[in-house]
Protein backbone atom coordinates (compact mmCIF):
# COMPACT_ATOMS: atom_id res chain seq x y z
CA UNK A 1 0.00 0.00 0.00
CA UNK A 2 1.35 3.42 -1.00
CA UNK A 3 0.59 5.88 1.79
CA UNK A 4 2.98 8.74 0.98
CA UNK A 5 2.90 11.35 -1.78
CA UNK A 6 4.88 10.50 -4.90
CA UNK A 7 5.56 12.99 -7.67
CA UNK A 8 3.63 12.05 -10.84
CA UNK A 9 6.67 13.16 -12.82
CA UNK A 10 8.52 10.28 -11.21
CA UNK A 11 5.77 7.67 -11.16
CA UNK A 12 3.94 8.39 -14.44
CA UNK A 13 5.70 10.59 -16.94
CA UNK A 14 9.49 10.80 -17.04
CA UNK A 15 11.94 8.27 -18.44
CA UNK A 16 14.12 5.88 -16.47
CA UNK A 17 17.23 7.61 -17.82
CA UNK A 18 16.19 11.05 -16.60
CA UNK A 19 15.11 9.77 -13.20
CA UNK A 20 18.47 8.05 -12.77
CA UNK A 21 20.33 11.28 -13.56
CA UNK A 22 18.64 13.02 -10.63
CA UNK A 23 18.77 10.05 -8.29
CA UNK A 24 20.59 10.06 -4.93
CA UNK A 25 22.93 7.38 -6.29
CA UNK A 26 24.04 9.58 -9.19
CA UNK A 27 24.43 12.59 -6.91
CA UNK A 28 26.49 10.97 -4.20
CA UNK A 29 28.69 8.82 -6.44
CA UNK A 30 29.53 12.03 -8.30
CA UNK A 31 30.43 13.68 -4.98
CA UNK A 32 32.83 10.80 -4.37
CA UNK A 33 34.34 11.08 -7.85
CA UNK A 34 34.93 14.78 -7.20
CA UNK A 35 36.67 14.01 -3.92
CA UNK A 36 38.85 11.48 -5.72
CA UNK A 37 39.69 13.95 -8.50
CA UNK A 38 40.62 16.60 -5.93
CA UNK A 39 42.84 14.25 -3.92
CA UNK A 40 44.54 12.92 -7.07
CA UNK A 41 45.22 16.44 -8.33
CA UNK A 42 46.56 17.56 -4.96
CA UNK A 43 48.85 14.51 -4.81
CA UNK A 44 50.06 15.13 -8.38
CA UNK A 45 50.92 18.70 -7.44
CA UNK A 46 53.06 17.62 -4.49
CA UNK A 47 50.84 17.37 -1.41
CA UNK A 48 52.76 14.55 0.27
CA UNK A 49 50.19 13.75 2.97
CA UNK A 50 48.14 12.03 0.26
CA UNK A 51 49.29 8.66 -1.07
CA UNK A 52 48.13 6.22 -3.75
CA UNK A 53 46.80 3.76 -1.21
CA UNK A 54 44.29 6.35 -0.04
CA UNK A 55 43.27 7.12 -3.63
CA UNK A 56 42.81 3.42 -4.34
CA UNK A 57 40.72 3.00 -1.19
CA UNK A 58 38.38 5.78 -2.37
CA UNK A 59 38.15 4.42 -5.91
CA UNK A 60 37.24 0.97 -4.62
CA UNK A 61 34.31 2.42 -2.68
CA UNK A 62 32.71 4.89 -5.09
CA UNK A 63 29.49 2.88 -5.30
CA UNK A 64 29.37 1.42 -1.78
CA UNK A 65 27.15 4.08 -0.24
CA UNK A 66 25.53 3.26 3.08
CA UNK A 67 22.52 5.55 2.86
CA UNK A 68 21.27 4.62 6.33
CA UNK A 69 24.62 5.55 7.87
CA UNK A 70 24.59 8.84 5.93
CA UNK A 71 21.10 9.53 7.22
CA UNK A 72 22.24 8.98 10.80
CA UNK A 73 25.27 11.22 10.33
CA UNK A 74 23.18 14.01 8.81
CA UNK A 75 20.73 13.79 11.70
CA UNK A 76 23.65 14.38 14.04
CA UNK A 77 25.48 17.08 12.11
CA UNK A 78 22.55 18.75 10.31
CA UNK A 79 24.93 19.01 7.33
CA UNK A 80 24.57 16.80 4.29
CA UNK A 81 28.12 17.19 2.95
CA UNK A 82 29.76 16.43 6.30
CA UNK A 83 27.45 13.43 6.66
CA UNK A 84 28.66 12.03 3.35
CA UNK A 85 32.30 12.81 4.08
CA UNK A 86 31.99 10.60 7.15
CA UNK A 87 30.02 7.99 5.20
CA UNK A 88 32.74 7.86 2.53
CA UNK A 89 35.43 7.71 5.20
CA UNK A 90 33.54 4.93 6.94
CA UNK A 91 33.70 2.92 3.69
CA UNK A 92 37.28 3.99 2.85
CA UNK A 93 38.95 4.52 6.26
CA UNK A 94 42.48 4.90 4.88
CA UNK A 95 41.35 7.98 2.96
CA UNK A 96 39.31 9.54 5.76
CA UNK A 97 42.03 12.04 6.84
CA UNK A 98 42.31 13.64 3.39
CA UNK A 99 38.77 13.57 1.97
CA UNK A 100 37.55 17.09 1.05
CA UNK A 101 40.99 18.61 1.74
CA UNK A 102 40.78 22.39 1.26
CA UNK A 103 37.27 22.23 -0.22
CA UNK A 104 33.95 23.79 0.68
CA UNK A 105 30.55 22.11 0.46
CA UNK A 106 29.86 23.79 -2.88
CA UNK A 107 32.89 22.04 -4.35
CA UNK A 108 30.91 18.81 -4.43
CA UNK A 109 27.41 20.32 -4.45
CA UNK A 110 27.73 22.84 -7.26
CA UNK A 111 30.11 20.86 -9.42
CA UNK A 112 27.89 17.78 -9.18
CA UNK A 113 24.86 19.81 -10.18
CA UNK A 114 26.66 21.12 -13.27
CA UNK A 115 27.82 17.62 -14.23
CA UNK A 116 24.27 16.29 -13.93
CA UNK A 117 22.80 19.27 -15.80
CA UNK A 118 25.20 18.68 -18.67
CA UNK A 119 24.21 15.01 -18.88
CA UNK A 120 20.51 15.89 -18.61
CA UNK A 121 20.75 18.60 -21.28
CA UNK A 122 22.51 16.12 -23.56
CA UNK A 123 19.72 13.61 -22.98
CA UNK A 124 17.10 16.28 -23.79
CA UNK A 125 18.98 17.33 -26.94
CA UNK A 126 19.00 13.73 -28.16
CA UNK A 127 15.27 13.42 -27.51
CA UNK A 128 14.76 16.70 -29.33
CA UNK A 129 16.59 15.35 -32.35
CA UNK A 130 14.47 12.20 -32.28
CA UNK A 131 11.31 14.32 -32.44
CA UNK A 132 12.82 16.51 -35.17
CA UNK A 133 13.64 13.40 -37.20
CA UNK A 134 10.08 12.05 -37.04
CA UNK A 135 8.54 15.42 -37.75
CA UNK A 136 10.84 15.79 -40.74
CA UNK A 137 9.52 12.52 -42.20
CA UNK A 138 5.94 13.66 -41.64
CA UNK A 139 6.61 16.99 -43.36
CA UNK A 140 8.14 15.26 -46.37
CA UNK A 141 5.31 12.75 -46.64
CA UNK A 142 2.68 15.48 -46.78
CA UNK A 143 4.73 18.26 -48.39
CA UNK A 144 2.33 18.55 -51.35
CA UNK A 145 -1.03 17.81 -49.67
CA UNK A 146 -3.06 21.04 -49.78
CA UNK A 147 -4.88 22.14 -46.65
CA UNK A 148 -6.61 25.28 -45.45
CA UNK A 149 -4.30 27.77 -43.89
CA UNK A 150 -5.70 29.72 -40.96
CA UNK A 151 -5.09 33.20 -39.62
CA UNK A 152 -7.02 34.13 -36.46
CA UNK A 153 -8.40 30.56 -36.82
CA UNK A 154 -10.32 31.82 -39.82
CA UNK A 155 -9.84 30.17 -43.23
CA UNK A 156 -7.04 31.87 -45.17
CA UNK A 157 -5.07 30.90 -48.26
CA UNK A 158 -4.01 27.31 -48.74
CA UNK A 159 -0.81 25.81 -47.43
CA UNK A 160 0.13 22.13 -47.30
CA UNK A 161 0.08 19.75 -44.37
CA UNK A 162 3.85 19.37 -44.73
CA UNK A 163 4.42 23.13 -44.88
CA UNK A 164 2.49 23.58 -41.64
CA UNK A 165 4.64 20.85 -40.09
CA UNK A 166 7.76 22.87 -40.95
CA UNK A 167 6.44 25.62 -38.68
CA UNK A 168 6.48 23.15 -35.78
CA UNK A 169 9.81 21.83 -37.00
CA UNK A 170 11.45 25.24 -37.21
CA UNK A 171 10.63 26.03 -33.59
CA UNK A 172 12.27 22.77 -32.52
CA UNK A 173 15.26 23.64 -34.70
CA UNK A 174 15.58 26.95 -32.83
CA UNK A 175 15.38 25.04 -29.54
CA UNK A 176 18.11 22.67 -30.68
CA UNK A 177 20.39 25.59 -31.55
CA UNK A 178 19.77 27.05 -28.09
CA UNK A 179 20.32 23.85 -26.14
CA UNK A 180 23.55 23.12 -28.00
CA UNK A 181 24.78 26.62 -27.14
CA UNK A 182 23.96 26.07 -23.47
CA UNK A 183 25.68 22.65 -23.41
CA UNK A 184 28.76 23.92 -25.22
CA UNK A 185 29.12 26.88 -22.83
CA UNK A 186 28.43 25.04 -19.58
CA UNK A 187 31.48 25.06 -17.29
CA UNK A 188 32.40 23.69 -13.87
CA UNK A 189 32.43 25.77 -10.72
CA UNK A 190 35.88 24.30 -10.23
CA UNK A 191 38.11 24.46 -7.16
CA UNK A 192 37.38 27.91 -5.76
CA UNK A 193 37.17 27.62 -1.96
CA UNK A 194 34.69 29.02 0.51
CA UNK A 195 34.00 32.45 -1.00
CA UNK A 196 35.54 31.87 -4.40
CA UNK A 197 38.98 33.29 -3.58
CA UNK A 198 40.84 29.94 -3.44
CA UNK A 199 42.42 31.11 -0.16
CA UNK A 200 42.35 27.64 1.44
CA UNK A 201 44.18 26.12 -1.51
CA UNK A 202 46.71 28.94 -1.55
CA UNK A 203 47.50 28.01 2.06
CA UNK A 204 47.67 24.33 1.15
CA UNK A 205 50.27 25.07 -1.55
CA UNK A 206 52.23 27.56 0.59
CA UNK A 207 51.32 30.58 -1.50
CA UNK A 208 52.06 29.01 -4.91
CA UNK A 209 49.47 30.67 -7.18
CA UNK A 210 50.42 28.64 -10.22
CA UNK A 211 49.78 25.35 -8.43
CA UNK A 212 46.38 26.59 -7.26
CA UNK A 213 45.49 27.52 -10.83
CA UNK A 214 46.79 24.18 -12.07
CA UNK A 215 44.77 22.32 -9.41
CA UNK A 216 41.60 23.89 -10.77
CA UNK A 217 42.50 22.95 -14.34
CA UNK A 218 43.38 19.34 -13.50
CA UNK A 219 40.14 18.70 -11.58
CA UNK A 220 38.05 20.15 -14.41
CA UNK A 221 39.75 17.90 -16.95
CA UNK A 222 39.37 14.84 -14.73
CA UNK A 223 35.63 15.53 -14.51
CA UNK A 224 35.17 15.98 -18.24
CA UNK A 225 35.11 19.79 -18.55
CA UNK A 226 37.44 22.04 -20.48
CA UNK A 227 37.22 24.91 -18.03
CA UNK A 228 35.49 26.46 -15.03
CA UNK A 229 33.68 29.75 -14.56
CA UNK A 230 36.44 32.36 -14.21
CA UNK A 231 35.04 33.90 -11.02
CA UNK A 232 32.52 32.65 -8.47
CA UNK A 233 31.35 33.41 -5.00
CA UNK A 234 30.74 30.42 -2.80
CA UNK A 235 28.50 29.24 -5.65
CA UNK A 236 28.59 29.69 -9.39
CA UNK A 237 26.17 32.36 -10.59
CA UNK A 238 22.60 31.10 -10.33
CA UNK A 239 21.94 32.79 -13.66
CA UNK A 240 23.41 29.60 -15.15
CA UNK A 241 20.34 27.73 -13.95
CA UNK A 242 18.04 30.49 -15.17
CA UNK A 243 19.59 30.07 -18.62
CA UNK A 244 19.13 26.29 -18.47
CA UNK A 245 15.48 26.43 -17.46
CA UNK A 246 14.78 29.15 -20.03
CA UNK A 247 16.03 26.68 -22.61
CA UNK A 248 13.73 23.97 -21.29
CA UNK A 249 10.90 26.50 -21.28
CA UNK A 250 11.52 27.25 -24.95
CA UNK A 251 11.24 23.55 -25.78
CA UNK A 252 8.01 23.42 -23.78
CA UNK A 253 6.68 26.46 -25.66
CA UNK A 254 7.32 24.74 -29.01
CA UNK A 255 5.66 21.53 -27.87
CA UNK A 256 2.73 23.48 -26.45
CA UNK A 257 2.20 25.19 -29.83
CA UNK A 258 2.21 21.81 -31.59
CA UNK A 259 -0.19 20.27 -29.10
CA UNK A 260 -2.63 23.17 -29.37
CA UNK A 261 -2.59 23.03 -33.17
CA UNK A 262 -3.17 19.29 -33.10
CA UNK A 263 -6.08 19.64 -30.68
CA UNK A 264 -7.70 22.12 -33.07
CA UNK A 265 -7.03 19.85 -36.06
CA UNK A 266 -8.54 16.91 -34.21
CA UNK A 267 -11.67 18.97 -33.57
CA UNK A 268 -11.79 19.68 -37.32
CA UNK A 269 -11.37 15.92 -37.90
CA UNK A 270 -8.44 16.58 -40.24
CA UNK A 271 -5.57 15.07 -38.23
CA UNK A 272 -5.77 12.89 -35.11
CA UNK A 273 -3.27 11.71 -32.58
CA UNK A 274 -3.00 7.91 -32.18
CA UNK A 275 -5.97 6.22 -30.52
CA UNK A 276 -5.47 2.73 -29.12
CA UNK A 277 -7.86 -0.10 -29.94
CA UNK A 278 -9.08 -0.41 -26.33
CA UNK A 279 -8.60 3.23 -25.36
CA UNK A 280 -11.57 4.93 -23.66
CA UNK A 281 -12.12 8.58 -24.50
CA UNK A 282 -14.78 9.30 -21.90
CA UNK A 283 -16.34 7.39 -19.00
CA UNK A 284 -19.77 8.75 -20.02
CA UNK A 285 -19.60 9.44 -23.76
CA UNK A 286 -18.40 6.22 -25.35
CA UNK A 287 -18.06 7.73 -28.83
CA UNK A 288 -15.44 10.32 -27.83
CA UNK A 289 -11.85 10.32 -29.06
CA UNK A 290 -10.27 12.94 -26.83
CA UNK A 291 -6.78 14.23 -27.74
CA UNK A 292 -5.46 13.19 -24.34
CA UNK A 293 -1.79 12.94 -25.36
CA UNK A 294 -1.76 16.43 -26.84
CA UNK A 295 -3.56 17.69 -23.76
CA UNK A 296 -0.91 16.08 -21.58
CA UNK A 297 1.80 17.89 -23.53
CA UNK A 298 -0.05 21.16 -22.99
CA UNK A 299 -0.41 20.47 -19.28
CA UNK A 300 3.20 19.49 -18.65
CA UNK A 301 4.58 22.19 -20.93
CA UNK A 302 2.67 24.82 -18.96
CA UNK A 303 4.36 23.50 -15.80
CA UNK A 304 7.84 23.82 -17.34
CA UNK A 305 7.16 27.35 -18.60
CA UNK A 306 5.98 28.53 -15.19
CA UNK A 307 8.79 26.66 -13.41
CA UNK A 308 11.40 28.62 -15.35
CA UNK A 309 10.58 31.58 -13.09
CA UNK A 310 12.05 29.78 -10.07
CA UNK A 311 15.76 30.06 -10.98
CA UNK A 312 15.16 33.58 -12.26
CA UNK A 313 13.94 34.59 -8.80
CA UNK A 314 16.74 32.64 -7.13
CA UNK A 315 19.42 34.32 -9.25
CA UNK A 316 18.05 37.77 -8.59
CA UNK A 317 17.79 37.38 -4.80
CA UNK A 318 21.21 35.94 -3.93
CA UNK A 319 23.15 38.13 -1.47
CA UNK A 320 26.83 38.84 -2.10
CA UNK A 321 28.84 35.57 -2.26
CA UNK A 322 25.78 33.35 -1.50
CA UNK A 323 22.73 32.77 0.65
CA UNK A 324 21.07 29.44 1.35
CA UNK A 325 17.57 30.44 0.26
CA UNK A 326 18.45 28.94 -3.11
CA UNK A 327 18.90 25.39 -1.83
CA UNK A 328 15.43 24.01 -1.14
CA UNK A 329 13.99 25.66 -4.25
CA UNK A 330 16.73 24.30 -6.52
CA UNK A 331 16.30 20.75 -5.18
CA UNK A 332 12.70 20.79 -6.43
CA UNK A 333 12.40 23.17 -9.37
CA UNK A 334 15.38 22.16 -11.50
CA UNK A 335 15.06 18.35 -11.46
CA UNK A 336 11.31 18.59 -12.01
CA UNK A 337 11.78 20.94 -14.98
CA UNK A 338 14.05 18.35 -16.56
CA UNK A 339 11.70 15.47 -15.75
CA UNK A 340 8.70 17.35 -17.17
CA UNK A 341 10.55 18.38 -20.36
CA UNK A 342 11.67 14.79 -20.78
CA UNK A 343 8.04 13.68 -20.51
CA UNK A 344 6.85 16.32 -22.99
CA UNK A 345 9.32 15.15 -25.64
CA UNK A 346 8.50 11.50 -25.05
CA UNK A 347 4.80 12.18 -25.60
CA UNK A 348 5.56 14.37 -28.64
CA UNK A 349 7.56 11.52 -30.14
CA UNK A 350 4.80 9.03 -29.35
CA UNK A 351 2.19 11.17 -31.11
CA UNK A 352 4.34 11.55 -34.21
CA UNK A 353 4.70 7.76 -34.36
CA UNK A 354 1.01 7.39 -35.19
CA UNK A 355 -0.49 10.62 -36.51
CA UNK A 356 -3.55 9.96 -38.69
CA UNK A 357 -4.26 12.33 -41.59
CA UNK A 358 -7.79 12.34 -43.04
CA UNK A 359 -7.22 13.59 -46.58
CA UNK A 360 -10.88 13.49 -47.65
CA UNK A 361 -11.97 15.66 -44.75
CA UNK A 362 -9.16 18.10 -45.52
CA UNK A 363 -10.27 18.28 -49.16
CA UNK A 364 -13.92 18.77 -48.13
CA UNK A 365 -12.96 21.76 -46.00
CA UNK A 366 -10.88 23.18 -48.84
CA UNK A 367 -13.73 22.90 -51.32
CA UNK A 368 -16.07 24.69 -48.92
CA UNK A 369 -13.77 27.72 -48.87
CA UNK A 370 -11.84 27.69 -52.12
CA UNK A 371 -14.53 29.37 -54.24
CA UNK A 372 -13.87 32.61 -52.38
CA UNK A 373 -10.10 32.17 -52.71
CA UNK A 374 -10.39 31.44 -56.43
CA UNK A 375 -12.23 34.63 -57.34
CA UNK A 376 -9.04 36.52 -58.24
CA UNK A 377 -7.92 33.79 -60.62
CA UNK A 378 -11.42 33.61 -62.11
CA UNK A 379 -11.46 37.38 -62.52
CA UNK A 380 -8.12 37.34 -64.37
CA UNK A 381 -9.24 34.54 -66.69
CA UNK A 382 -12.53 36.29 -67.47
CA UNK A 383 -10.72 39.56 -68.28
CA UNK A 384 -8.41 37.64 -70.65
CA UNK A 385 -11.56 36.58 -72.48
CA UNK A 386 -12.70 40.14 -73.02
CA UNK A 387 -14.51 41.00 -69.79
CA UNK A 388 -14.44 44.37 -68.05
CA UNK A 389 -12.31 44.03 -64.93
CA UNK A 390 -14.19 46.60 -62.82
CA UNK A 391 -17.66 45.33 -63.72
CA UNK A 392 -16.68 41.71 -63.08
CA UNK A 393 -15.04 42.62 -59.77
CA UNK A 394 -18.32 44.18 -58.59
CA UNK A 395 -20.27 41.15 -59.73
CA UNK A 396 -17.97 38.80 -57.82
CA UNK A 397 -18.37 40.95 -54.73
CA UNK A 398 -22.15 40.79 -54.87
CA UNK A 399 -22.25 37.08 -55.74
CA UNK A 400 -19.85 36.31 -52.88
CA UNK A 401 -22.12 38.11 -50.40
CA UNK A 402 -25.11 36.08 -51.64
CA UNK A 403 -23.21 32.77 -51.44
CA UNK A 404 -21.84 33.59 -47.99
CA UNK A 405 -25.35 34.42 -46.76
CA UNK A 406 -26.59 31.06 -48.02
CA UNK A 407 -23.81 29.23 -46.14
CA UNK A 408 -24.10 31.14 -42.86
CA UNK A 409 -27.81 31.86 -42.60
CA UNK A 410 -29.35 28.91 -44.39
CA UNK A 411 -26.74 26.22 -43.71
CA UNK A 412 -26.43 25.33 -47.37
CA UNK A 413 -23.36 24.61 -49.50
CA UNK A 414 -21.22 27.34 -50.99
CA UNK A 415 -22.62 27.78 -54.53
CA UNK A 416 -20.50 30.78 -55.58
CA UNK A 417 -18.93 28.86 -58.47
CA UNK A 418 -22.33 27.84 -59.80
CA UNK A 419 -23.48 31.48 -59.64
CA UNK A 420 -20.39 32.65 -61.54
CA UNK A 421 -20.63 29.93 -64.20
CA UNK A 422 -24.29 30.83 -64.78
CA UNK A 423 -23.40 34.48 -65.45
CA UNK A 424 -22.62 34.95 -69.19
CA UNK A 425 -20.49 38.03 -68.53
CA UNK A 426 -17.71 35.80 -67.18
CA UNK A 427 -17.64 33.70 -70.35
CA UNK A 428 -16.55 30.61 -68.36
CA UNK A 429 -18.39 27.30 -68.11
CA UNK A 430 -18.51 25.13 -65.01
CA UNK A 431 -15.76 22.70 -66.09
CA UNK A 432 -13.40 25.59 -66.89
CA UNK A 433 -13.98 27.14 -63.50
CA UNK A 434 -13.64 23.75 -61.79
CA UNK A 435 -10.18 23.34 -63.32
CA UNK A 436 -9.20 26.69 -61.80
CA UNK A 437 -10.34 25.38 -58.42
CA UNK A 438 -7.75 22.58 -58.31
CA UNK A 439 -6.25 22.99 -54.77
CA UNK A 440 -2.67 22.41 -55.89
CA UNK A 441 -2.92 25.66 -57.86
CA UNK A 442 -3.22 27.60 -54.60
CA UNK A 443 -0.31 26.31 -52.47
CA UNK A 444 2.40 28.58 -53.83
CA UNK A 445 5.89 27.25 -53.06
CA UNK A 446 4.77 25.15 -50.09
CA UNK A 447 6.19 21.89 -51.46
CA UNK A 448 9.48 23.48 -52.49
CA UNK A 449 9.79 25.30 -49.17
CA UNK A 450 9.46 22.02 -47.28
CA UNK A 451 12.16 20.37 -49.38
CA UNK A 452 14.52 23.34 -49.22
CA UNK A 453 14.09 23.88 -45.48
CA UNK A 454 14.76 20.25 -44.61
CA UNK A 455 17.76 20.01 -46.92
CA UNK A 456 19.35 23.26 -45.74
CA UNK A 457 18.57 23.20 -42.02
CA UNK A 458 17.27 19.89 -40.67
CA UNK A 459 19.37 17.30 -42.48
CA UNK A 460 22.68 18.91 -41.42
CA UNK A 461 21.90 18.68 -37.67
CA UNK A 462 20.58 15.11 -38.01
CA UNK A 463 23.73 14.09 -39.86
CA UNK A 464 26.07 15.91 -37.48
CA UNK A 465 24.61 14.46 -34.28
CA UNK A 466 23.17 11.00 -34.85
CA UNK A 467 23.39 9.80 -31.23
CA UNK A 468 19.70 10.60 -30.85
CA UNK A 469 18.91 7.36 -32.70
CA UNK A 470 19.66 5.51 -29.47
CA UNK A 471 16.88 7.40 -27.70
CA UNK A 472 13.20 6.56 -27.49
Amino acid sequence: MITEYESPLNSRYSSKEMKELFSPMKKFTTWRKLWIALAEAEMELGIDIIDQEQIDDMKANVDTIDFEYAKEMEKKSRHDVMAHIHTFGHAAPKAMPIIHLGATSCYVGDNTDLIIYKDALTHISEQLLAVISKLKEFALEYKALPTLGYTHFQPAQLVTVGKRATLWLNELYMDYEEIRFVIDNLKMRGVKGTTGTQESFLNLFNGDHEKVKRLNEIVCIKMGFDSSYPVTGQTYSRKVESRILNTLSQIAQSAYKFSNDLRLLQNLKEIEEPFEKNQIGSSAMAYKRNPMRSERISSLARYVIINSLNPAMTASTQWFERTLDDSANRRISIPEAFLATDAVLRIYNNILSGLVVYENVIKKHIMEEIPFMATEKILMEAVKRGGDRQELHEKIRLLSIEASKQVKEEGKENDLIKRISNDPDFNLNNSEITSILEPKNFIGRSKEQVEEYITEFIDPILTKDNKFEKRL
